[in-house]
C-alpha cells in the first residue's frame, strides 16, 4: 500500500490562466479540493513535493490548511502537452473508513514458460477497477505468470486480491494469455516446365528427296 504524504496547502484567491502561471513560476501548483458535501476550495501546493508524490504513485494526501488537516484522494492530474510540467490537480475529500472505487495498475510477475517455448505473451488488461478503503489502496495488483504455458490464460476471476479489495471489472475479462507462435506456410517449390524437344532431323528422307531431284 502506498503511504500517504503530508502537504501544506495555501488558500488560492486569484483564478484564471495568468494567475496559475504566476503561481507555477513561484514554485506552486494550483488545485481544488471538493467532496463530502463541503465547499469546494481553491488551493496551491508546493510543486516539487506534490510532483514527487505523484510520480511515486501516492494516491492519498494529508492536506494541511488553515489549521486543519484532511485526507484527500488525488482525483485528476493535468500535465502540459509534453507530460513534463504539472499544471493543476483535483483532490476529493475522503474519510479513513470510506470505501472508494478506483483503478489500480496490473503488474505481471515472473517469466512465463510458454514464452520460453516460443509463445507470444499478450496482456489485454493493464488496469483493474476495484473497491477498497481510501487508506488501503494497493500500489498494484500483482499477477504471477511463472506457470503460464502456451495457450494458457489468466482471467480477472483468477486473480488473488489484497485483503479488503473487491474487484469491479468483468470477471471473465482476460488479463494475460500466451498464444502459440504463428508459423508461415512453406513456399511451394516452383514448377518448371520441361524444355521443348526439337524434332529429330530425318536424314534418310532428306537424301532420298535430294536424290529424286537429281534424276
Amino acid at each position: 500500500m502506498a503511504e500517504s504524504v503530508s502537504l501544506v496547502a495555501k488558500p488560492r484567491h486569484e483564478r484564471g490562466s495568468q494567475a496559475a502561471r504566476r503561481l507555477r513560476r513561484q514554485g506552486m501548483i494550483p488545485g481544488v479540493v471538493y467532496g463530502h458535501k463541503e465547499e469546494t476550495v481553491a488551493v496551491s501546493l508546493p510543486a516539487e513535493e506534490l510532483e514527487s508524490a505523484i510520480r511515486h504513485g501516492v494516491r492519498i494526501i494529508d492536506l494541511k490548511a488553515d489549521g486543519k488537516e484532511e485526507k484527500a484522494l488525488i482525483k485528476d492530474v493535468q500535465w502540459d502537452h509534453l507530460g513534463k510540467e504539472l499544471l493543476h490537480v483535483d483532490f476529493a475529500r475522503v474519510a479513513i473508513d470510506e470505501r472508494i472505487e478506483i483503478t489500480v495498475p496490473i503488474e505481471l510477475r515472473g517469466t512465463a514458460p510458454g514464452v520460453n517455448a516460443g509463445g507470444v505473451l499478450d496482456q489485454p488488461l493493464h488496469e483493474l477497477s476495484v473497491e477498497c478503503l481510501a487508506i488501503r489502496i494497493p500500489d498494484s495488483i500483482r499477477v504471477s505468470i511463472q506457470d503460464l504455458q502456451v495457450d494458457g490464460v489468466i482471467h480477472v476471476r483468477d486473480l488473488t486480491l489484497p485483503e479488503g479489495v473487491k474487484v469491479l471489472s468483468d470477471p471473465d475479462a482476460i488479463v494475460v494469455h500466451i498464444t502459440a507462435p504463428i508459423t508461415e506456410p512453406e513456399a511451394a517449390a516452383p514448377v518448371t516446365e520441361a524444355p521443348e524437344q526439337a524434332e529429330p532431323e530425318v536424314i534418310g528422307r532428306q537424301k532420298t528427296e535430294e536424290g529424286e531431284e537429281g534424276e
